[in-house]
């Protein structure tokens, strides 16, 4: 809980205080991996996202120990021998919305939304590029983005004895649900 606060504190403390934000500490993260012999997937609900509405600054950061897997070895091996997460225990992106203005934070509907920024996964952070979608419903927000990534870009290795089971590359979802307004 502590770790939580204090990370909403760090991306709140990066994006103006006179700006329209909005934010969630319960946006979920889905990791999914497609091989010829398996198809693996994490999920994370306990994401910190946040959204300047004014800027179209976006920031999320998950605890890499917070993914959930359907069997308890799937688990451990991602978080030990692929994540490392003792030694890289969080993923984060930083960047913007590069058509923010085209967004009506005010008017109920959907918004094609492109993000750009920084995403920082296993301790290597790279430039990254993805549609997504806001909706404004009822004076609420919701973000919904999703980034393919190649486990190699990150240093993240696949042994050759498990090498049909795991992907090379990866699918990132990222779901903000609804966000809260803050004040």
């Amino acid at each position: 809980m502590k770790k939580t606060i204090i990370t909403a504190l760090v991306f709140l403390s990066a994006i103006s205080l006179n700006a329209q934000k909005y934010f969630t500490k319960n946006a979920t993260i889905t990791f999914v991996s497609k091989a010829p012999m398996e198809t693996i997937e994490g999920t994370n609900k306990t994401t910190t996202a946040v959204i300047d509405a004014t800027s179209g600054a976006i920031a999320f950061s998950v605890v890499v120990k917070g993914f959930v897997f359907d069997q308890q070895l799937l688990q451990q091996h991602f978080n030990e021998n692929y994540m490392e997460s003792d030694k890289f225990p969080k993923g984060e992106f930083k960047g913007s919305i590069t058509n923010n203005a085209g967004v009506k934070y005010s008017t109920d509907g959907s918004y094609a939304v492109t993000v750009s920024g920084k995403l920082t996964i296993h301790g290597v952070t790279k430039d990254a590029t993805s549609t997504g979608k806001i909706t404004v419903s009822g004076g609420k927000i919701s973000a919904s983005s999703e980034f393919s990534i190649t486990l190699s870009d990150y240093n993240i290795s696949i042994p050759s004895v498990v090498k049909d089971k795991i992907s090379k590359t990866v699918k990132i979802t990222v779901n903000t649900g609804n966000m809260d307004k803050l004040k």
